[in-house]
């Protein structure tokens, strides 16, 4: 690839606009269309079909005529069908366009490619291609890989892919088998910019995976039938991959973002057919790409010169994550796929005039480097700035200025450790309690460094230590870079590849989601290790500790479940326990960041419990899984057995005792004479049986904090809601004694190969009761708490009242919003439509928004007043 000099100097690109012109479909054809389309040395010309004299000229940076001129070889590769055909095939848009991609991310530059035109244009033949005329996307994974390995041994390539939908304003992970409700949220962040929060990156280290996981996601990709295209996509596609290259030779790395973009159709709801939620669904998707046409006249008229007050960016999601690759740090492409027919005329127009706009709008491109480590050679330099052959020295490095070396950190204390040496050798020592670790392991007394240590110093102040020019060898140093020490650590946790179950028994390839799982492991241990400082020094008592959710849990059927990290969270001193999704802890984390700063900035930190990053409502929580079988049930067997509560690590957490027992609709247990050898013999017979939850043994979540409590839940066959045990608390051992009556009528063959391949499964939950941080002080306060107590019910009973107000003052803004627009009529004027629509929308949006604040403020306020009265009526109940 060739490669430009190292830099980060902004350069303004232009958006590089292609247009290419599509054969005809076959409705096209049976309704006897014209051309209207033709090209000349880079420009393209369109006549209207009402007024032959009527002839536009647009000019762009690339133009493909794929109209006619065509035939396929022995492969079906379409091909020109002679030597002057001007036909353009699916090659030359990649010589072109993938190419150019490409040769942008191995320079290190962003690159974005977006594919506009009307449904049935052509886009996603462009983009992903059909049989063996591959599109941009496959041609460009694959010769990504190719080049890595021709460039093997010079570099360490690392490839991260994502694939997502936009529809109807919700974005869905096509790599995900869940589906959030709602859609993945759009976060913002100061550096990052506008990013998809929980979205999932799948590592890849050859072409054929990422050929896999696009396959995967474009079946799940949301299609819908319109009279313009019977398989015509109705969201936007995008398909990102993070390709990072570590140079061998050098102390840099290259970060290159690939983003391609297959937009939903541009078309008008009179021509597509789209009519009853097809209509609604084609208005909220157009005017997502109407967002996407203010953004890209904005940005035009910025371009021209003009002034522009307001980039539209936040107006939909699909511009929010595309504001780096229109105006900013992104070389980007656009390709707009036209139908040359008559009967498209104006949304062909419509199309190139889009291209037109998009052609004006700047970018400003840098290359993406960074350092290899977060300590540079610099700073591992100077750590050894006291050394010399022989000769004894120290020096302490801290915070303060004093120190010998100074550093600034999060967890670096004034004094944060010495490094002697003596006689040739370096040892380090850390000053009381502060935080080093060497190789992946914390140190609490004097250690002596080998030649290339590892060493982290507070919560992530990465270094490598160089010993002394007879220590050292030919060694590559590129390795040791923020990820090596990163991995190491967990390595040290007992966090690995294998002990995550990545890779199958007798299989090299691990599971690309699991893999993933730890990828997402690794990357947020350092941000955990910085939230538990930020709680140490704001005196927040919590610790933070990653887990990850169902590393030994399977389903009914003992196949394994989808494993994901999750954040524990324990309150010292009152042992209070919260589970926070990595989605959660990564917005908490921006919240305490900035609660942090406001901290070291020395102003008021302080903020109300609920606005408080480090708090939450008390939750229960799911302490583990007990899996029963059931297969004695298909033989009319009782069953009684004392099984294992898993946790997440796979350790016991209790002992459940239950007995299953068959027995006749009055409740009598069977005996062994009712016992069958088939269980086909009980095909479309009336089967009753009882379960009986008996003990919970050696709970410790209960021996760890003796005011805790458990809960048991399970369900059975097809029965749709969760039956629960009554709360016990205050004992390790809980008597449970609970038993529930089932009957199945007419045994279906269905259920009994349930009962033969199936468990039950048992899960324990974990309660917890309020507690107070200082029950001597709660002691002393109990007197003048039991006095406010009535004050406190007319003060509920005020603040109810006022909440109630408002929501009513909103209810009423809301009423008078939906009777506008109950008034607002349709303009019998085509053209007049779509802003009629958008301005509906945006109303619609508002009244959305006017909704759902004042529900969200109404039980915010319920909940604070409920709080209060419960921290007001709990002494007196106690």
């Amino acid at each position: 690839m060739d490669n430009e000099k190292m830099g980060r100097v902004p350069r303004s690109d232009s958006v590089r606009v292609a247009v290419r012109v599509r054969p005809f479909s076959q409705r096209e054809k049976n309704s006897g269309s014209q051309c209207v389309i033709s090209m000349h040395s880079g420009s393209i010309s369109i006549r209207d079909p009402k007024n032959e004299e009527r002839v536009k000229t647009f000019t762009f940076d690339l133009t493909y005529w794929s109209h006619d001129g065509f035939q396929k070889d022995e492969d079906g590769v379409l091909i020109p069908s002679d030597p002057a055909s001007k036909f353009a095939g699916q090659s030359d848009v990649f010589h072109d366009i993938g190419r150019g991609i490409l040769d942008s991310a191995w320079q290190g530059y962003n690159a974005t490619l977006l594919a506009y035109g009307q449904t049935g244009s052509g886009k996603s033949y462009s983009m992903i291609g059909f049989g063996t005329n591959k599109g941009l996307i496959p041609r460009v994974c694959e010769e990504l890989f190719q080049a890595i390995e021709k460039q093997k041994k010079n570099l360490e390539p690392q490839v991260m892919f994502s694939m997502l939908e936009i529809y109807n304003e919700q974005i869905r992970d096509l790599l995900s088998r869940t589906k959030a409700p709602g859609g993945l949220r759009v976060r913002e962040d100061q550096q990052l910019g506008f990013f998809v929060e929980g979205l999932k990156w799948v590592p890849c280290e050859n072409y054929a995976q990422i050929e896999k996981l696009v396959e995967q996601g474009s079946k799940i990709r949301m299609t819908a039938s319109t009279n313009m295209n019977a398989s015509s996509s109705r969201s936007h596609m995008l398909i990102s991959i993070q390709f990072k290259q570590v140079f061998l030779d050098t102390a840099l790395t290259k970060q290159s973002s690939i983003n391609m973009v297959d937009l939903a159709g541009s078309e008008r709801q009179r021509s597509s057919g789209s009519e009853g939620d097809r209509l609604r669904e084609g208005s909220r998707i157009n005017l997502s790409l109407t967002s996407l046409g203010n953004v890209i006249s904005a940005l035009a008229d910025l371009a021209m010169g003009k002034k522009v007050l307001h980039i539209p960016y936040r107006d939909s999601v699909l511009t929010k994550l595309l504001q780096s690759a229109l105006g900013g740090n992104s070389r980007t492409t656009l390709i707009a796929a036209l139908s040359p027919a008559d009967i498209c005329y104006e949304e062909t127009l419509s199309t190139l005039r889009y291209a037109e706009r998009a052609k004006k709008v700047r970018n400003r491109a840098v290359i993406n480097t960074c350092p290899l480590a977060r300590a540079s050679r610099a700073e591992n330099a100077l750590l050894l700035g006291f050394r010399g052959a022989g000769a004894a020295g120290s020096c302490d490095v801290g915070r303060a200025a004093s120190n010998a070396i100074c550093l600034q950190g999060l967890g670096i204390s004034d004094k944060h450790a010495s490094f002697m040496n003596l006689d040739g050798k370096v040892t380090v020592t850390p000053h009381s309690k502060c935080k080093v670790i060497v190789n992946g392991v914390p140190v609490t007394g004097r250690t002596k460094l080998q030649h290339l240590d590892r060493i982290i110093l507070g919560s992530n102040s990465a270094f490598l230590y160089v010993g002394f020019p007879s220590e050292r060898g030919a060694e590559d140093l590129s390795r040791f870079d923020y990820d090596f020490f990163q991995l190491e650590r967990a390595a040290a946790e007992g966090v690995s590849v294998a002990t995550l179950g990545c890779v199958s028994p007798g299989d090299d390839q691990a599971d690309p989601s699991i893999l993933a799982v730890f990828q997402d492991y690794v990357k947020l241990m350092p941000l955990v290790v910085e939230a538990n400082q930020m709680s140490e020094e704001l005196k927040k008592g919590l610790t933070m500790e990653l887990k990850v959710k169902n590393l030994a849990s399977s389903d009914s059927r003992g196949y394994d479940l989808q494993k994901e990290v999750m954040v524990k969270v324990t309150k010292q001193g009152t042992h209070e326990v919260w589970i926070w999704s990595k989605a959660k802890f990564i917005n908490r984390k921006f919240l305490m960041e900035e609660l942090y700063q406001r901290f070291l900035e020395r102003r008021d930190s302080h903020v109300a419990q609920e606005d408080d990053p480090f708090w939450d409502p008390l939750e229960v929580v799911h302490l583990g899984s007990a899996h029963v079988w059931l297969q004695s049930l298909a033989h009319c067997m009782m069953l009684e057995e004392q099984v294992e509560f898993l946790n997440c690590d796979g350790l016991e957490e209790a002992v459940l005792h239950i007995r299953i027992t068959p027995c006749s609709p009055e409740g009598w247990a069977h005996g062994e004479e009712d016992m069958v050898i088939d269980p086909l013999e009980l095909l479309g017979k009336r089967i009753d049986f009882q379960i009986h939850i008996v003990w919970c043994l050696g709970v410790k979540w209960l021996k760890e904090d003796g005011s805790r409590g458990i809960q048991m839940g399970y369900k059975i066959y097809d029965l749709p809601n969760t039956l629960y045990t009554k709360p016990v608390w205050k004992s390790v051992n809980p008597r449970i004694e609970e038993t529930v009556h089932f009957a199945a009528l007419g045994a279906s063959r269905e259920f009994l190969d349930y009962l033969l391949t199936n468990a039950l499964i048992v899960d324990l939950w974990g309660l917890q009761a309020q507690k107070l941080d200082n029950p001597e002080g709660a002691t002393r306060t109990a007197a003048r708490e039991a006095k406010q107590v009535c004050a406190q019910q007319a003060s509920s009973d005020a603040q109810l009242a006022r909440a109630l107000k408002v929501f009513y003052r909103g209810m009423g803004v809301a009423r008078g919003q939906l009777l506008r627009l109950r008034r607002c009529r349709p303009p019998e004027d085509d053209q007049m439509l779509r802003p009629f629509v958008h301005q509906q929308s945006q109303m619609l949006k508002d009244l959305e928004d006017l909704l759902e604040s004042s529900l969200h403020k109404l039980k915010a306020d319920v909940a604070f007043i409920v709080k209060r009265k419960k921290e007001y009526l709990q002494p007196s109940q106690q």
